[in-house]
């Protein structure tokens, strides 16, 4: 059993001489995915009943209008973690998971947003616009962190798209945990601000 836990794949054991994973990194890739997991199953457990389209793991396509032979081969593929569409009232939330702190320190600032992860949220919606797709002309993103015993919700509209920067506490119970997470999709994305 130890042997097919150390070469990150259970089914096979590991071959003599060979370089895997360690088990921490290998136990923050599972327990990432598993997050990332949860909260797609909660999401079509709990919308797809109220007319919802949830889709898992999909993938999005860059707007490319020329390219060299071997840029296949090195552009890095956008892969969405959760993407629920609501048709009727023309809502799409693209969902980026991530299972590390919401903050980190920043060069003027105690605390700020992992900028690679703002980036990338930017480019799920903004590449995916004027491709004829009405729910991605107007997309909103969430990325979602967990955390223990602290809440971030904070929004911004950027170009036209909302985007939504929240904590699921995972202390919270199973029942709390999912309202925490239904409310972040539910409408309107963005309260009244004052």
């Amino acid at each position: 059993m130890a042997e097919w836990l150390s070469n990150g794949n259970r089914d096979t054991p590991a071959k003599s001489g060979s370089t895997t994973k360690g088990l921490p990194e290998r136990e923050a890739t599972w327990v990432r995915r598993l997050f990332e997991k949860a909260v797609g199953g909660s999401y079509a457990v709990v919308l797809q009943p109220q007319g919802w389209r949830v889709r898992c793991g999909g993938t999005l396509g860059w707007q490319v209008d020329q390219k060299t032979s071997g840029i296949d081969q090195i552009l890095p593929t956008m892969r969405t973690d959760v993407v629920p569409d609501h048709a009727p009232s023309g809502r799409r939330i693209v969902i980026d998971t991530k299972f590390t702190s919401i903050v980190t320190g920043g060069w003027y600032r105690e605390e700020t947003l992992r900028s690679g992860y703002v980036y990338q949220i930017y480019a799920y919606l903004r590449s995916q616009v004027g491709r004829g797709d009405p729910l991605a002309d107007c997309a909103s993103g969430l990325l979602l962190h967990p955390s223990v015993g602290d809440a971030v919700d904070e929004m911004v509209i950027i170009q036209g798209h909302g985007v939504r920067f929240a904590t699921v506490d995972l202390a919270a119970s199973s029942r709390e945990i999912r309202t925490q997470l239904l409310r972040l999709c539910q409408a309107p994305l963005f309260p009244v601000l004052t």
